[in-house]
């Protein structure tokens, strides 16, 4: 199960990016995204995201 980011709540400060061992995130139409096909379930970008918008699907 991949991470997701809650697009309607997500600031966009780029704080999970650097975070992710492979590089699952980028910026998106104003929100970070998380490419599920890439993302290994770690939970690093969760775990620092200052909103609380990214939990696993």
């Amino acid at each position: 199960m991949a991470y997701k980011i809650d697009a309607s709540r997500c600031v966009n400060c780029g704080a999970c990016e650097p975070e992710c061992p492979v590089s699952a995130i980028s910026e998106g139409d104003g929100v970070r995204v998380i490419d599920a096909g890439t993302c290994i379930d770690c939970g690093a970008c969760a775990g620092v995201c200052p909103t609380d918008v990214i939990s696993q699907e």
